[in-house]
């Protein structure tokens, strides 16, 4: 961002032989290349050209993001000593400038016509040649509509300190961890889970445990897809682990949040299975962390996962609650049995390529939209119904599967009959609530 010379090729130039006759010969060349701070200095300087008064100058702002990233006495050097500023905006304390930097200053400012706040800018100083000095590039001073903005996230560990002597000569706002307001959502076992609620919860834990700010998660610490999802992968490979590794490893893990039912604490590898050589998320392990901080699934307008209105009337207030177990396992529910049927699929068939399963489950796609897709098929979708799919892995790539409008009108025991009528070693069985 600051001032430098660079290499910008060859020239020829005319030099002396031995014998004293004028030759061409080729020399490296260098030049003065103005950065993001000089560039910002010029043009607010040129924004007091012609006018009378110093307060009716145009605001130039320089903003450097993440300034605690570098080595900031490094990288400021002289320029530290400008970040002082009187009453009237203007440094207190102007520094000389090198050979290259006057030279440049000399030409960028050449034309301005600094006459008119001349005198407002000496008298700050009280010498009558400040302005000229300024404009002849002979000293820096930071003028008065220069605003210089930095970020820094205090919850990144810098690279290098940044001193007390630095951070006096800024003008500080905290900025609270805050809803952004975006509904992102942390989605696990076909359910969704509120972003800004997690980090509300997890927040208050990891202050009660350490007593820092820093180490609390902002909105953005780890994103969602262009849905609004985060699902259980990157919420383990980012969140989880961050937790684990830098938050509470020293605490021990105690309290709720880390229970794992009558299996003592929720280790980090707890989080992880590996099936045929693969390395897994756990998902009923995610939704047990989620659950331990309080957290509930939230209610959206495709809950027909678990209520089916009118269609089978075995439940309260007419709806189904039906569920489903594929070879004797876990209990899903309707909006879940499409895509836990073709993970049990592909465990059964470790080595598959994504083609050959995708052609073993296309036929049954009448049911609902996006039933399988492949992953170009997908990334061809532009509307919003992205979310209403989830990826599993195969061996060689992903597929992905609706896990939404199965029910209704008995997709969900349509889908259970054709899988059933299959060759494939999955036995569907139907549990009535």
């Amino acid at each position: 961002s600051f001032p430098v010379t660079t290499v910008i090729g060859t020239k020829a130039v005319a030099v002396e032989d031995e014998d004293g006759n004028e030759i061409s010969e080729d020399k490296i060349v260098y030049e003065f290349v103005p950065q993001a701070f000089l560039q910002a200095y010029v043009a607010a300087w040129k924004k007091f050209d012609g006018i009378q008064d110093a307060a009716n100058a145009k605001e130039e702002y320089l903003v450097i993001e993440e300034i605690n990233r570098g080595n900031c006495a490094q990288i400021f050097g002289d320029l530290f000593q400008l970040l002082d500023r009187g009453d009237g905006g203007f440094s207190e304390y102007p520094i000389k400038a090198d050979a290259d930097m006057k030279k440049y200053l000399q030409k960028a400012l050449k034309d301005v016509d600094l006459d008119g706040v001349a005198s407002n800018i000496n008298a700050m100083f009280k010498d009558e040649d400040v302005a000229r000095r300024v404009k002849d590039g002979d000293i820096l001073l930071l003028p008065s509509n220069l605003y210089i903005w930095a970020t820094m996230n205090t919850s990144d560990q810098s690279l290098f300190p940044i001193d007390s002597a630095f951070k006096r000569r800024w003008d500080w706002q905290y900025v609270p961890i805050s809803d952004a307001g975006k509904q992102w959502v942390i989605r696990v076992n076909g359910n969704d889970y509120s972003w800004w609620s997690f980090l509300e919860e997890i927040n208050q834990r990891i202050y009660k445990a350490t007593y820092s700010e820093d180490k609390k998660l902002g909105y953005f610490f780890c994103k969602a897809n262009s849905d609004g999802v985060i699902d259980a992968e990157k919420f383990v490979s980012k969140v989880v682990f961050y937790l684990w590794n830098d938050v509470f490893k020293d605490m021990e893990f105690e309290g709720d949040a880390f229970k794992d039912g009558e299996n003592g604490k929720l280790s980090f590898d707890k989080f992880y299975k590996v099936e045929a050589g693969k390395t897994e998320v756990v998902s009923d392990k995610v939704e047990l962390f989620l659950k331990n901080l309080g957290l509930e699934p939230i209610e959206t307008g495709n809950k027909a996962d678990e209520e089916d209105e009118g269609i089978f009337a075995n439940g309260v207030n007419g709806k189904n609650y039906d569920k489903f177990t594929i070879n004797d396992g876990k209990e899903w529910g309707k909006n879940r049995l499409a895509i836990e049927c073709i993970k049990e699929y592909i465990h059964l068939n470790p080595g598959m390529s994504a083609s050959l399963i995708y052609d073993s489950w296309k036929p049954l796609s009448n049911r609902v939209p996006h039933f399988i897709e492949t992953q170009s098929e997908y990334d061809m979708r532009t509307d919003n119904s992205k979310g209403r799919s989830e990826s599993v892995e195969c061996s060689d790539g992903k597929l992905y599967v609706a896990i939404d409008g199965y029910g209704s009108n008995g997709k969900a025991d349509d889908l259970m009959n054709a899988v059933n009528s299959k060759d494939w070693g999955i036995t569907i069985k139907k549990i009535v609530k």
